[in-house]
C-alpha cells in the first residue's frame, strides 16, 4: 500500500493542442529540479494536432514515486482555455486552485454546429467556491510581442502562487526558449507575474 506523500504538490496542466502546454510543463520543472526537488513529469496528448485535449502532470517534492495525478489530488489546475477548465476541475482537490485564461477556443462538436459552446464557465466554478485565478493571457502575450506567449503569461501567474524567486523562472525562461523569443518571453512572463485580478 502506497504511503501519503505529504510533501508532494501536484500540478495539471490543461490546454488545446497547439498552446504551448508542454513548454509550460517544462519550464515549471526545470524550475523545480534547480530547487532541489524530485520531479516527475507526464504528457498526455489527446488529439492535441486537431484541436484536442492535451495535459501535462507536474509533480514535485522530496521523493515522488509516481508521475500521474489522480481525480481529486490536484493542488493547482493551470488551464490554457475556459472548457478544459471545466473538462478538468475533478482532479482539483478541496482548497485547490484554477489558473486559467478566459480565452475560449470552440472544440469540434461546436465547429460542427452540433453543440453550443458553455456560457459562464468561469462564474460557475467560482460558484462552486473554488479560488479562481483568471487572465486574459491571450491580450497579456499580444502586449509582450507575441500571441504565442499566451503560455508564459499563465506560467507569470502560477509563479506568483509558488513562492520561488521570480529570477529562478527567468533564469528557467532563458535557458529553456530559443535565444531570438527570450525578450518576448521575459515580458509576457513578467506581465502574468504582476497581474492583478
Amino acid at each position: 500500500m502506497a504511503t501519503i506523500q505529504n510533501n508532494v504538490k501536484n500540478i495539471l496542466i490543461v490546454g488545446v493542442g497547439g498552446q504551448g502546454t508542454l513548454l509550460a510543463s517544462k519550464l515549471m520543472g526545470r524550475v523545480f529540479v534547480e530547487q532541489g526537488y524530485d520531479v516527475k513529469v507526464s504528457e498526455v496528448h489527446g488529439m492535441s494536432q486537431r484541436g484536442g485535449s492535451v495535459v501535462t502532470y507536474v509533480r514535485y517534492g522530496d521523493k515522488v514515486w509516481s508521475s500521474l495525478i489522480e481525480q481529486g489530488e490536484a493542488d493547482l489546475i493551470v488551464s490554457f482555455e475556459q472548457l478544459e477548465s471545466a473538462r478538468w476541475l475533478a482532479w482539483l482537490k478541496p482548497g485547490g486552485v484554477l489558473v486559467t485564461n478566459t480565452q475560449c477556443m470552440d472544440p469540434m462538436p461546436v465547429i460542427m454546429g452540433n453543440a453550443a459552446y458553455p456560457e459562464g464557465i468561469l462564474d460557475t466554478i467560482r460558484g462552486m467556491g473554488i479560488e479562481v485565478d483568471a487572465v486574459d493571457a491571450l491580450s497579456l502575450a499580444e502586449q509582450a510581442g507575441s500571441a504565442k506567449a499566451t503560455n508564459v503569461v499563465l506560467l507569470g501567474v502560477t509563479a506568483r502562487r509558488m513562492g520561488f524567486a521570480k529570477e529562478v523562472w527567468l533564469d528557467a525562461i532563458r535557458a529553456t526558449v530559443p535565444p531570438k523569443t527570450v525578450e518576448v518571453n521575459e515580458k509576457a512572463f513578467t506581465l502574468g507575474y504582476e497581474f492583478n485580478q
